[in-house]
């Protein structure tokens, strides 16, 4: 009889074929070029040393002429204060409003700290104690009864076994009792496992990093109790214009690349405009001080922008040019910063009148938004 032949296992994809990579997948060379330099002293279980760590978050030139790209524009002693917290007992609190890239500096900062950001507890209003704790393989429970066998781990349990870092994206949307479990980690460094007496302890290099804003509807304060465990770190928005427009460039490039759009680059005029509108509207008044300004109910973020700018960039690839224009950023525009269809809308057509319609080159922007609304 003919033997059946086995079928062969599928190739695995290429990294470049998945959506979005891990920051360690991303930037692995940058962080193999950083870890060949650095010679400083390196916390137990930390790839590189809080230098390096540092080195690589803010970018720079290594001694061996190696370009390392900035994935945090911002302050240096926001950045260096969160690595030496991650150096102590303390757990790490990334806080802010929306869009000021916490969960990007957590994702770069596990990448560089441990080589794996995946150990991610992502907060909503239903996550659980078994999500932050342990769950159980429910067939084998039942069959074998409770054991090591037939706990699930959680991404928490899975960082203190291995001494690397836990990450709980925001952690204010979780129910408060349930936030209130990372206490006993956080202070003994241990998790009990009730059902077995016994419990888990963690290596050295295991610590955890947080984030959470405070303008989030359904925001569950976080107890004085499990404050205390915590160092916060506080993201601002861009300081500058130059700052917030550098940062959507290189956000919306490398997002484009992975999308594989085919459109042109933006030009850098086009996103100095979407910045320039979110940062008056923001602050109230318009960048020369001139004309007070009423702010909307969003929080027209630097995240926004960038999504503004990709949206009008995929609208140029499929349905323009290839070109991004003011027709194609329009729409985005008008859906970041009218979120209530009725107070905010007032106080777009206001902007829009008193401000955009009055700026020198802007009247294509001004015609592409006016027929909008």
């Amino acid at each position: 009889m003919p033997t059946s032949k086995a079928k062969a296992k599928p190739a695995p994809e290429p990294a470049t074929a998945v959506l979005r990579q891990h920051a360690e997948t991303q930037f692995a060379e940058e962080l193999e070029a950083i870890a060949a330099v650095d010679t400083r002293h390196r916390p137990p279980n930390w790839k590189l040393s809080p230098w390096a760590v540092s080195t690589y978050l803010l970018g720079g030139t290594l001694d061996n002429g190696f370009v390392v790209s900035p994935k945090y524009i911002g302050s240096t002693r926001i950045i260096e204060v969160a690595i030496a917290t991650l150096t102590t007992d303390r757990a790490l609190l990334l806080y802010g409003v929306p869009g000021t890239a916490k969960s990007w500096v957590s994702e770069h900062l596990a990448a560089a700290i441990t080589g794996d950001s995946t150990l991610l507890i992502q907060g909503t209003a239903g996550t659980s104690e078994e999500a932050i704790r342990y769950g159980w393989n429910y067939a084998r429970l039942l069959a074998e009864g409770p054991s090591m066998a037939a706990l699930v781990p959680s991404p928490l349990m899975n960082a203190m076994e291995a001494g690397k870092i836990a990450r709980v994206e925001e952690l204010t949307r979780i129910p408060a009792d349930v936030q209130d479990t990372l206490i006993t980690v956080l202070s003994e460094k241990t998790l009990p496992i009730a059902e077995l007496g016994q419990e888990v302890q963690a290596r050295k290099g295991f610590n955890l990093i947080a984030t959470a804003n405070n303008r989030d509807k359904g925001v569950n304060e976080l107890s004085s109790a499990l404050k205390r465990r915590f160092n916060t770190v506080i993201l601002p928005v861009p300081s500058t214009s130059d700052e917030e427009v550098d940062i959507v460039q290189r956000r919306v490039e490398s997002l484009g690349r992975a999308l594989e759009l085919p459109a042109e680059a933006p030009a850098l005029e086009e996103i100095r405009r979407v910045v320039t509108i979110f940062r008056e509207l923001r602050n109230g008044v318009s960048e020369d001080g001139k004309t007070k300004l009423k702010s909307p109910s969003g929080t027209l973020s630097t995240a926004e922008a960038i999504s503004v700018v990709s949206s009008g960039l995929a609208l140029a690839a499929h349905f323009g040019d290839g070109r991004l224009g003011a027709e194609d950023l329009a729409a985005g525009i008008l859906g970041a910063v009218v979120k209530d269809p009725v107070q905010d809308t007032v106080v777009w057509k206001e902007y829009l009148e008193a401000v955009v319609k009055e700026r020198d080159g802007w009247k294509d922007i001004y015609r592409a938004c006016r027929e909008l609304s």
